[in-house]
């Protein structure tokens, strides 16, 4: 086990400190959203709406390695952002921060998670496919800049 693996992350809820080396990393991530600082603020009010769970995985010296961003609409959420920084993807940091999230999803009385991804996400599809999703849709031309479609996917918690 490398000292990158996940084992040496913790996850934990996202905090405002979090926000500006949040947007750093997904602004690396081709795949990520790449969302104003209004966006991630809403995501960490308890009064907006919708009500999101946001959280971060981060290590020793508390470097954001991960984050995980979904809005809840019980009995369902959607996952609206998860991403890993390039040095550590491939560590099971990605599986740490997913499984963290269900497990408060499934607290918020949420059993469904629905998402969309870019039909040229492959590694991303991967994921999703390996931790049980499936494909429920197709949106042609969901995406812009590059013009993508999106694949709709979903998951029922057990």
């Amino acid at each position: 086990m490398s000292a990158n693996s996940a084992a040496f992350f913790t996850v934990r809820k996202m905090v405002a400190a979090d926000i500006g080396p949040t947007m750093a990393l997904a602004s690396t991530l081709k795949d990520a959203p790449h969302w104003p600082q209004s966006v991630y603020d809403a995501a960490l009010d308890p009064s907006s709406t919708p009500r999101r769970i946001a959280i971060v995985a981060v290590n020793e010296v508390s470097e954001i390695a991960g984050f995980a961003i979904a809005s809840l609409l019980p009995p369902q959420a959607e996952l609206e952002s998860i991403g890993v920084r390039a040095n550590f993807q491939r560590q099971g940091i990605g599986t740490k921060l997913l499984s963290h999230l269900i497990d408060e999803l499934k607290a918020a009385a949420v059993s469904e998670i629905l998402l969309e991804v870019r039909t040229s996400n492959h590694t991303g599809n991967a994921f999703y496919l390996v931790h049980g999703f499936r494909q429920i849709g197709l949106r042609p031309r969901y995406y812009t800049e590059p013009e993508d479609d999106a694949i709709l996917m979903s998951v029922t918690l057990g």
